[in-house]
């Protein structure tokens, strides 16, 4: 318990879902408003994780198929990967986005909004920017990362907070709905920050 709470990582995860739930609140959002920052935040985790793919010197394939047969661990292998995640990351988010603006579209959000929505952006950047940096060296320290569980881990990241924000959106956008369900998306991430770096790190 005592190395999560020493997680500057982690803790810097939190405050950006803290000071999003302040201005969500003081600039009375609505959930809209709040979603678009979790989508963004969701592009920011696909393109680190494309990063740390595309990074890594020895990984491993097992269990990976591609036309019925194993990878090579090669530097094309790794290439190929870390495309096909951007690929498909990217047309799921696309997707996302389509129904996000169809819901409720950028252009009926005030400029004054606009800006703090990119602050938060920048601020979840920042956060997933050094988190990454910080526990790269810690990642995968005692074996090989599979390329295969890199290729999905993010899904897994992103889908629970993101269900929680959604069903969130049916309560309404009520000052006490909004407080409530951000709450528990950012115990989402937290606890999804501290799942992923933990089976990062586990020994084999």
């Amino acid at each position: 318990m005592k190395q999560y709470l020493a997680d500057t990582s982690l803790w810097g995860l939190v405050i950006s879902n803290v000071i999003s739930i302040i201005l969500a609140v003081s600039m009375d959002w609505s959930m809209g408003d709040i979603l678009w920052v979790y989508w963004a935040q969701s592009i920011i985790i696909g393109v680190i994780n494309v990063f740390r793919m595309l990074s890594l010197k020895e990984f491993s394939t097992k269990n990976v198929k591609s036309n019925g047969k194993r990878p090579p661990e090669t530097l094309g292998t790794k290439r190929y990967m870390a495309g096909f995640f951007a690929v498909h990351y990217g047309f799921f988010h696309l997707a996302y986005f389509i129904f996000l603006w169809q819901m409720h579209p950028l252009t009926n959000i005030a400029l004054d909004q606009i800006f703090f929505i990119m602050m938060l952006v920048v601020s979840f950047l920042g956060s997933h920017g050094f988190s990454y940096r910080h526990n790269k060296s810690t990642d995968f320290k005692h074996k090989k990362p599979n390329i295969g569980t890199l290729l999905f881990y993010p899904y897994l990241r992103i889908i629970p907070m993101h269900i929680i924000i959604i069903v969130g959106g049916v309560f309404g956008s009520s000052t006490f709905t909004i407080i409530a369900f951000m709450l528990m998306k950012t115990f989402a991430d937290a606890g999804m920050h501290i799942i992923e770096h933990k089976m990062f790190r586990k020994k084999v």
